[in-house]
């Protein structure tokens, strides 16, 4: 399958002030198997180290100092020779602060060897920040990439010019068909090969019920987290605080007597590891957003829709006459895009109980409001009294329509929402 990450991987390559490189994001996104095809695609050789417990890497960079007896021993280990410029040598797991701090050792001289560091731990990065490495998120495949996947790059490309150049796109009806299979797998790489394959539904669902398990497994074995059945409990809980026509996340959900300050470390640990995502509802609208969000009041998403889907315990039929089901999966398909296209996740919701789903601020520091529209709220005036309240110059209206314009609203398809990142919205 072909990443977005790719193209990144060669301007490291290529780049004269290389550094070693750390590839952040959760389990089973395909991390691993990105860093070693572009090793094979673009190296001599790869050298490949899993440095979950094990104990000689760690006393080897417990002991050198020197990146020349580094590589020495990292060849020895490996039984293969480590070329300058020729080799790939990739790290995986990593978890140690030790393995990061001996991979400064060759981003402070500039070093000629290629080293990639991959962790599923985000909160690592603190531990491991230091202007002697680069760091890279990387996520599950966006729609685009999927319709990479399935050989339709032409279709990708007609839905970013449509959104580009304003103009209704030639082949909607094909691409919301293909995005409410995409709702359905979700964009987890081994999930989308199965599906590929021709694997049945009930054998979909077990992989996903597979990485559903690796995803709580990584909750249970953090040494960090005080309490992980709670944290279990929150990531099961959110399908259900999702169905409600108030999504706010709300803690009598999981049972009587549940309280707010119990549950702080564990969902500040499940946002920051991107085991879910968090929007925080604000009232007022002042630059920047985080200066009048409510820290009690927050929404809480998966970071895969197909995981959703799943732990919905939905059938096709479903997703594709039921609303209500479909407005939810939508707008956590929004929330994740928008998250992983590097904007906070905002919502407003005033005393009078309009509400805008979305509101986030781009780099130029316009504040962007975002709402969707389906069948069921197709005449919501939320978005207009907020446009009219705060004088904001521009919004995005989110629908199952093709493109179009209104006064100062575009009308983007669902299908298109990958289209808002950093350099369009």
């Amino acid at each position: 399958m072909e990443r977005k990450i790719e193209k990144f991987y060669l301007k490291w390559k290529n780049d004269i002030i290389r550094k070693p490189l750390i590839i952040y994001g959760a389990k089973q996104i395909g991390k691993t198997f990105s860093a070693l095809k572009f090793g094979k695609n673009e190296y001599k050789n790869t050298v490949y180290f899993n440095t979950e417990n094990n104990k000689r890497l760690l006393e080897l960079f417990n002991k050198e100092r020197s990146t020349e007896k580094i590589i020495l021993n990292l060849s020895l280990l490996s039984g293969e020779t480590i070329l300058k410029e020729d080799t790939l040598i990739i790290f995986d797991n990593v978890l140690d602060n030790t393995i990061a701090k001996g991979l400064k050792l060759f981003g402070s001289e500039h070093s000629k060897y290629h080293i990639i560091a991959i962790t599923s731990r985000r909160e690592k990065l603190t531990e491991f920040k230091g202007e002697e490495l680069q760091f890279k998120g990387m996520n599950e495949l966006d729609f685009e990439e999927y319709l990479w996947a399935h050989d339709d790059k032409s279709l990708s490309e007609l839905i970013r010019e449509a959104f580009t150049k304003h103009k209704t796109c030639p082949f909607h009806k094909v691409a919301l068909d293909h995005f409410q299979e995409y709702l359905k797998t979700g964009g987890l790489p081994e999930v989308i090969r199965a599906s590929l394959d021709g694997k049945s539904d009930f054998e979909i669902d077990a992989i996903k019920q597979k990485i559903i398990d690796i995803y709580k497994k990584e909750i249970a074995l953090n040494k960090t987290l005080i309490d992980i059945p709670r944290g279990i409990e929150v990531l099961d809980s959110i399908p259900d605080q999702l169905k409600k026509d108030n999504k706010k996340f709300q803690y009598g959900l999981m049972g009587t007597g549940k309280r707010a300050k119990e549950y702080e470390s564990t969902i500040n640990y499940l946002v920051n590891n991107q085991l879910v995502y968090r929007s925080f509802k604000i009232k007022n609208l002042k630059s920047p957003l985080s200066s009048c969000r409510e820290t009690d009041s927050f929404k809480l998403y998966l970071p895969d829709d197909g995981i959703l889907y799943s732990m919905f315990h939905l059938n096709y039929k479903q997703l594709l006459t039921d609303e209500n089901i479909k407005e939810t999966l939508y707008e956590n398909h929004i929330a994740k895009t928008l998250v992983e296209s590097g904007y906070a996740l905002y919502y407003y919701q005033s005393d009078g109980k309009a509400e805008v789903n979305f509101v986030v601020q781009n780099r130029m520091g316009q504040i962007i409001p975002i709402e969707i529209t389906t069948k069921t709220n197709s005449k919501a005036k939320s978005l207009s009294v907020f446009m009219k309240k705060f004088t904001v110059p521009q919004a995005y209206r989110i629908t199952e329509n093709n493109f179009s314009t209104k006064k100062d609203v575009r009308y983007i398809p669902i299908y298109a929402v990958f289209c808002l990142n950093e350099t369009r919205i």
